[in-house]
């Protein structure tokens, strides 16, 4: 099988460019040539613009693959380009898609792939509907091969889950948990999150190169494992050596609103996305993929993801902007609740 991946070095598309390669799939990566060093053997890569069309459109002249997915959709002008490009090119496009996508707020937690799409709260999600609609209008007035795949919150051994992190990936929370410090989490904690594993997602997501049943359809993949917000961070404390009972007094719970006011670009992730309970149906990708069981509890996760980045200076950059808005944000906050008004100041 003949696999174009658009991006291939990412969270997601690292795992998916390894499990293609392990199946013995000829595989090319079409990127801009920055985190190619470490590939798997016979992964061809490419380095150069998917912007440049021309460019494109002259290094590919004549090829015709499989499969093509493309990570580096995100907006009208690249949903426009890449039907351009790959139109008459392969047998199936694969858009990625986002979980985030699905009605917000939720008229149920429970989520099939019929749950409405609909975000009103997170750009991010809109450009994401808006691509679905557009590939499927493609797909329904001239057959153009589309897949649409969903996921949900995917981390790796670089990445881990967090309420909030800075612009360095977890490294700066990690240490705070690791310190004792104080860890800001959105609303009180107790919405549900699912978290899947990256070689996890990437089973399912190779599963469905070259299945004809998966062309004019729409999947997300997602473990079966759904968290507290509470959790997922106790967890992480776990893996640092902190006791649970250490990790909740860490914790500072502030509603995603005031996160949202204070800084607009996390907020409106957390309202558009976390804050809400999901809990994911993966029956329809299950029947797609037979063989797709996500197999990596997130405690199991944790501690891979721990070592790896404690292991690797690269990944051990702090963030110093984010942890002094942290703390800004945590002391105004905690100081504004211990002046509130008390009921039975005003008993009678």
């Amino acid at each position: 099988m003949k696999v174009l991946l658009i991006g291939g070095t990412g969270t997601i598309s690292t795992a998916v460019t390894a499990l293609a390669a392990q199946k013995g799939y000829e595989v090319t990566l079409l990127n801009r040539g920055h985190h190619n060093d470490k590939l798997p053997r016979g992964v061809t890569a490419i380095a150069g613009d998917i912007h440049d069309e021309e460019w494109v459109n002259r290094t590919f002249e004549g090829t015709h693959f499989d499969t093509v997915a493309n990570f580096l959709d995100f907006e009208p002008a690249d949903f426009e380009r890449s039907y351009r490009l790959w139109k008459g090119r392969t047998n199936q496009y694969i858009f990625i898609s986002s979980a985030s996508a699905y009605q917000t707020p939720l008229a149920s937690p429970i989520v099939t792939e019929s749950t409405p799409l609909a975000n009103p709260f997170w750009q991010y999600s809109r450009n994401k509907i808006a691509g679905e609609e557009f590939y499927l209008g493609k797909y329904r007035s001239e057959g153009f091969p589309i897949t649409i795949v969903r996921p949900s919150h995917t981390y790796g051994e670089k990445s881990l889950p967090l309420s909030i992190e800075g612009n360095y990936g977890p490294y700066t929370v990690l240490e705070r948990l690791r310190q004792g410090k104080k860890v800001i989490v959105h609303g009180d904690g107790s919405s549900l999150w699912t978290v899947t594993f990256n070689t996890d997602f990437a089973q399912a997501f190779v599963g469905l190169f070259g299945n004809v049943h998966a062309i004019g359809e729409a999947y997300h993949i997602t473990s079966d494992e759904s968290l507290t917000w509470n959790q997922i961070h106790e967890i992480i404390g776990n893996a640092l050596g902190r006791t649970t009972a250490q990790v909740d007094a860490q914790l500072v719970h502030i509603p995603s609103e005031i996160i949202r006011e204070s800084a607009p670009d996390i907020g409106d992730g957390l309202i558009g996305d976390k804050s809400n309970s999901l809990i994911f149906d993966n029956s329809k990708i299950k029947k797609a993929v037979p063989e797709f069981s996500a197999t990596v509890r997130f405690d199991q996760g944790v501690r891979r993801s721990i070592e790896y980045i404690y292991s690797h200076p690269e990944c051990q950059k702090v963030d110093e902007a984010f942890n002094r808005w942290s703390d800004a944000l945590i002391e105004k906050y905690e100081a504004a609740t211990a002046d509130l008004p008390k009921i039975a100041d005003f008993a009678e």
